[in-house]
């Protein structure tokens, strides 16, 4: 293959690494801020307005996210709730997604106008509300996941996913004799993987950032997920009015607790994220795109 080093060809593959690297700094540098911002005192941070070196470094404003216990036991709870309604929804996913990719299933189109519908029309933030009253999910960490178990754009992908891969395969399961949950465990998960890491990723950042429904359904404050009572430190270090006796031990840093809040919260979400960045962009493309 000879390689196409015409004049327009350079000026154009360098136009291109030259905007690619704009708008990779305008991405970046601002998160670069709030990193370096979480690490200075407040007074350089007033004067300076941006900072990607401090000068002061200080660890005041993570003293006093992490001067009570409350927080880990914030991040625990949002840990489990982020795995295990990850698992939960892949679950659900996966089994309505291949059961809906089935060419010979009865009532097909009928049941994905329903599905469709839901994302088009919902309930609403009160009638949802009394259901997971009357269901006994209020004060129940459940009540952040069985609410939200399916999101349909998510399955709509794995089932798109699950129709481009070759009938074939599904052929010779059949006649090695597997039935349909031999099919879908032992061949069409295995040939799935990109897009299921993509979906789970989706799911879990999801899960990882619940705070309506945790405003909502949960009076108990010990079952806080992280989110909630990120806000509610964010709230007492601004000097508004909240019963914030948990803190009271430490000053806040007004202007470097809210950068030290948005690491905090970010943080799990980017160090999981390298791990299926393999996965990401190869099960996103293959799952919206049919042949």
């Amino acid at each position: 293959m000879v390689e196409d080093k015409s004049l327009g060809s350079r000026i154009f593959n360098y136009t291109n690494m030259f905007l690619l690297t704009i708008i990779a700094l305008a991405t970046v540098l601002p998160f670069l801020h709030v990193i370096a911002a979480s690490f200075t005192t407040s007074a350089e941070l007033a004067e300076k307005q941006f900072v990607l070196f401090p000068t002061d470094w200080s660890l005041a404003a993570y003293k006093y996210i992490f001067s009570t216990d409350t927080i880990f036991r914030s991040l625990l709870v949002s840990i489990g709730v982020t795995v295990g309604g990850t698992l939960w929804s892949m679950f659900l996913s996966i089994l309505t997604a291949y059961g809906l990719s089935r060419k010979d299933l009865v009532g097909k189109r009928f049941i994905m106008f329903f599905i469709i519908f839901t994302m088009l029309f919902n309930g609403g933030m009160i009638p949802t509300f009394l259901v997971v009253k009357q269901t006994g999910l209020l004060d129940s960490l459940l009540a952040l996941i069985i609410p939200v178990s399916i999101n349909v754009f998510n399955m709509i992908i794995l089932k798109s996913f699950f129709q481009a891969l070759p009938d074939t395969l599904e052929d010779a399961a059949k006649i090695d004799g597997c039935n349909d949950f031999g099919i879908l465990f032992r061949i069409i998960i295995p040939c799935s993987m990109p897009a299921i890491a993509t979906i789970s990723l989706f799911y879990a950042v999801t899960y990882w950032n619940t705070y309506m429904h945790a405003i909502l359904y949960l009076n108990n404050s010990a079952l806080w997920p992280v989110q909630v009572l990120l806000r509610q430190i964010v709230v007492l270090a601004t000097g508004l009015n909240y019963d914030g006796s948990e803190f009271t031990d430490v000053p806040p840093p007004e202007l470097t607790v809210k950068m030290a809040v948005i690491v905090v919260a970010t943080l799990p979400v980017l160090l999981v994220y390298p791990f299926l960045q393999k996965h990401f962009t190869k099960g996103a493309l293959l799952g919206s795109i049919k042949e």
